[in-house]
């Protein structure tokens, strides 16, 4: 049976920093052939201590720049962003966008045998109360603790995630939930995946669920019931080719890069800076 196959599948996946390419692994694993334009906002990270209306404004500028250079699926792969703008972005740009919210909470919920599910997250998400309905609508009767970690993605951001800082931190963060009877707990940040052996040293019996592999499961199904991907790569695009985008400092990327997605000479490239005050600028290379 032939089917019509999009010539060259283009997914944007965009971030505050480096925790996306956690995201991006998962679609890399999922769908081998399709391009990945990726767009850290180094600029700006971390987002959890901006405005509502300063990630809208990100979110909103960053989208468009992928779209306008050639992303055909978008993918929020920060959970602030997710809980703060993504149906703002569905409203405003015609091309299908996926985030991480509730494939995460569709995933805790068939995992959770008590219905006692934690959640590590940004402020921002943390006080959007996000998570907490995206999983009671999934399961009314759950119970929901959400905390806030502010000190996770500096500790990413700056590659030390294996530090005597991350597992005091980790053990700050997991002791509330456990005191809670929590069994299962969302990884609510797209940084914290990189954070998951200091993570399960602290908690052992606990089960940690990353919204990145739900996520990449969904988007999967989508096209393929959609007919827009194929697991033989497209003749005419032969090998794919992935674009790194840095609204700032790029060094953190390039590491993290060579940790998950290993690849010959990354494209990293510098991506336009969206401050409120100055609008659309780029920065000197």
């Amino acid at each position: 049976m032939s089917r019509d196959v999009s010539p060259r599948l283009v997914i944007g996946v965009r971030d505050s920093g480096v925790g996306g390419l956690t995201v991006a692994r998962c679609i890399r694993d999922a769908l081998p052939h399709a391009s990945l334009l990726y767009f850290a906002d180094t600029a700006h990270v971390p987002y959890g201590e901006r405005t509502p209306d300063e990630i809208r404004h990100y979110a909103l500028n960053i989208s468009r720049f992928l779209i306008q250079n050639g992303a055909t699926t978008l993918i929020f792969a920060c959970n602030t962003s997710s809980a703060l703008a993504l149906e703002l972005a569905r409203q405003t740009f015609d091309v299908p966008i996926y985030g991480t919210i509730e494939p995460g909470a569709r995933a805790a919920v068939e995992t959770s045998r008590s219905g006692r599910i934690g959640v590590l997250a940004t402020q921002a998400t943390v006080s959007s109360g996000v998570y907490s309905q995206w999983i009671k609508q999934f399961r009314p009767a759950a119970q929901v603790w959400e905390i806030a970690c502010p000190e996770f993605v500096p500790l990413v951001e700056s590659e030390n995630t294996d530090s005597d800082a991350a597992r005091k931190a980790a053990e700050k963060y997991l002791a509330p939930l456990l005191e809670a009877n929590c069994d299962t707990v969302v990884l609510g940040c797209t940084h914290y995946p990189l954070l998951l052996p200091v993570l399960r040293a602290a908690a052992p019996h606990l089960n940690f669920v990353d919204p990145a592999q739900a996520l990449a499961c969904e988007l999967k199904s989508r096209l393929n019931e959609r007919c827009e991907y194929s697991h033989d790569a497209p003749d005419a695009l032969g090998a794919t080719r992935d674009i790194f985008f840095a609204s700032g400092d790029s060094d953190g990327l390039r590491g993290w890069i060579d940790k998950l997605l290993p690849q010959p000479a990354p494209d990293i490239r510098r991506g336009p800076v969206f401050d409120l005050d100055a609008g659309f600028r780029i920065q000197d290379a």
